[in-house]
């Protein structure tokens, strides 16, 4: 307990007494010094007491989930904070994600955690706050895509009756595929569904959508396409009050049908889209309404040819109890055999144009396989080869005359050039004369006395030395010999 202060009018014995005649007693009580532990026990009573169910409302920052499922945060504005816990069991119960940045309400009781001495919010539900401003941006996006016309009625365009293959977009992990599934395949077991995976929630849904349905009317494998989506809060179809999604079906070449949360839950992508379903699961109705009335008339037609049969059935039994017993016998016989012979001539009508259509088979088989043989390559490739073969064969020819021309050409320049050789008149008796040097000799006067010379013969050489030279006049080459020049001797074969 803090101390209490006591005052009471005094007379003042001094010029330095205080002027207000007041004077403060020491306190009857003593000191209570409190245990931290108390203390703070005692101020989380106190303001439990007090603040025991409160509203805040701020930004929730640092936002920070345990392993144990606990949530811990952050509760701001611009002025103050507040340490906010949410256990497990309240957080299940949580219809969105939180985290930083999201404005919010918290409900719970101000506390304080003691082993820190800090009070803090034990929440025990959590709403979002800017509802409000989502469904402002909301309207105005949708006003300014109708105004440009996008959700003018002459644009939609209709379903196609028969669809064979159905392009759905959607979380592949969700209730909502197993659902269309489940109807798909219980309506129209025939129908084929293309499944192109994406997020339905989060910043990056609505890029993905836009991509997904780019990709199937590219493809060109779906006959339409179907946009899904569970259901959720205004924050959770925020991907599908997009401009870029809305854009995206506006410029599929396919109908798009959306199929976005439930009944009550409207978004931007329901006025773009060409059909609008309440729910998934409704879409897959839609979609196969068109088979399943067919199945059910053709169930109907056959309950009410089976009833007729019936009917006309007990009626020739009636007639026929009443008909003698000789009559029918013979309506039966004549009957049997009008069946037997229309019988026997559509058995031979069949033949005959099972036959016809054989024979045009097997004709138009012949053709095909004509066609293909004179489009064989092996074919071509034989015919080719015998052109080339015949090439090589006339190649040889001419090489063959080329070569025994060249031949006998080479013979007789061979004949000539052996006719003008050296050597052949060598072979007449003729020899060669050779200085020493190798230069050939013609006249006596290119030798003097003591010159070595080379004779050559046709079947060898004969080396010489020159003794003497003599010099013929024209009338000794014309055969009469002359006196040999003073000085001179005649050339003397060397040993």
């Amino acid at each position: 307990m803090p101390e209490q202060l006591h005052s009471s009018p005094v007379i003042p014995h001094d010029p330095f007494a205080p002027q207000l005649d007041l004077t403060f007693e020491e306190s009857r009580y003593g000191r209570r010094i409190w245990p931290v532990r108390e203390l703070v026990a005692q101020v989380r009573e106190l303001v439990e007491q007090e603040y025991g169910d409160v509203w805040v409302e701020g930004e929730i920052s640092n936002y920070r989930p345990a392993p144990s499922g606990h949530v811990y945060f952050t509760l701001k504005d611009a002025d103050a904070q507040l340490p906010i816990v949410l256990f497990r069991r309240q957080a299940v119960l949580l219809r969105f994600r939180p985290e930083d940045g999201l404005h919010v309400l918290v409900r719970g009781r101000v506390s304080v955690y003691e082993q820190r001495g800090q009070m803090q919010l034990v929440a025990e539900t959590m709403e979002p706050v800017g509802a409000g401003s989502l469904q402002l941006a909301f309207e105005q996006l949708k006003e300014r895509l109708k105004a440009e016309g996008l959700f003018d009625a002459d644009r939609k365009r209709p379903l196609p009756t028969f669809p064979r293959t159905v392009g759905i977009v959607t979380s592949p992990t969700g209730a909502v595929i197993r659902d269309f599934l489940n109807i798909v395949s219980r309506r129209h077991s025939g129908l084929n569904v293309l499944l192109c995976p994406v997020s339905v929630q989060g910043e990056s849904a609505p890029a993905e959508i836009e991509a997904a349905m780019a990709e199937l009317n590219a493809a060109a494998l779906v006959d339409l396409i179907v946009l899904a989506r569970g259901g959720g809060s205004l924050e959770d179809l925020a991907a599908f009050n997009t401009e870029l999604v809305a854009r995206a079906i506006v410029a599929s070449r396919l109908p798009v049908v959306s199929a976005i949360g439930h009944e009550t839950d409207f978004t931007i992508a329901d006025f773009a889209a060409d059909l609008r379903a309440p729910t998934p699961s409704a879409a897959a109705e839609l979609i196969t309404e068109a088979q399943h009335k067919i199945a059910e008339h053709l169930a109907a037609q056959s309950h009410r040819l089976e009833r007729a049969a019936r009917f006309q059935l007990l009626q020739s039994r009636q007639r026929l109890t009443r008909l003698p017993i000789s009559r029918p016998e013979s309506r039966l016989s004549m009957l049997l055999h009008r069946l037997g012979q229309r019988l026997d001539d559509a058995t031979l009508r069949l033949d005959s144009a099972l036959a016809t259509q054989l024979r045009l088979r097997q004709n138009r088989i012949a053709e095909l396989a004509a066609a293909v043989l004179d489009r064989d390559p092996r074919q071509n490739l034989a015919h080719a080869r015998e052109h080339l073969a015949d090439f090589r064969a006339r190649l040889d020819r001419c090489l063959e005359r080329l070569l025994q021309s060249c031949a006998a050409s080479l013979t007789a320049l061979d004949a000539r050039l052996h006719s003008l050789s050296p050597l052949a008149v060598l072979n007449r008796g003729y020899a060669l004369v050779l200085s020493d040097a190798g230069s050939l000799i013609r006249s006596a006067t290119q030798v003097a006395a003591g010159d070595r010379l080379t004779t050559r013969l046709a079947d060898g050489t004969v080396t010489s030395r020159v003794e003497s030279t003599n010099l013929l006049t024209r009338t000794s080459l014309s055969g009469t010999p002359s006196a040999p020049a003073p000085g001179k001797k005649r050339k003397k074969p060397a040993s």
